[in-house]
């Protein structure tokens, strides 16, 4: 069987885009069973309750629900367990201090294959204040008015 290659979104995390501000992005590898690749390649995942920890010097995540493998036996996994990331160890340092310092948190974005390989991307993000959250939707929705009327407007001329 011939290796995949490109990369191959399996499930994102919208909404810690909007409640967070990312200010760096990291990505790692995810040690996984079995079962949990399988279930992965038929694009089952959801990020959204997930979040990512240092302790002791090694990286994890957890909350991340990966649904059992539907045809997966008795080695099936557990839906909601902690995983492993994989990282450099002075990209662990790094972002033990930020999240240390306070203020700081580590939120999944990304789950994806790159190259057949399971990869998260993380993020190094700070809360949003309530202010922060009605400004950004302001935003995005000034601009798709504006762009809706740039969108008529060459319309009207041709």
């Amino acid at each position: 069987m011939a290796r995949e290659q490109g990369e191959k979104v399996v499930a994102t995390n919208r909404r810690a885009r909007h409640l967070y501000t990312i200010e760096k992005t990291y990505e790692a590898g995810i040690a996984l069973m079995g079962t949990e690749v399988k279930s992965l390649r038929e694009g089952h995942a959801n990020l959204s309750d997930g979040y990512a920890f240092i302790d002791r010097g090694e990286a994890w995540l957890d909350q991340v629900n990966i649904p059992q493998y539907s045809q997966g036996t008795w080695t099936n996994h557990a839906a909601k367990r902690q995983r492993k990331l994989l990282l450099h160890k002075e990209e662990i340092a790094k972002l033990g201090q930020k999240v240390a310092v306070g203020g700081y948190t580590l939120v999944p974005l990304r789950l994806y294959f790159s190259n057949g390989r399971a990869k998260v991307e993380i993020g190094l993000a700070k809360g949003k204040t309530e202010y922060d959250k009605r400004h950004t939707l302001r935003e995005r929705q000034d601009k798709r008015e504006a762009d809706r009327a740039m969108r008529l407007r060459n319309r009207m001329g041709e």
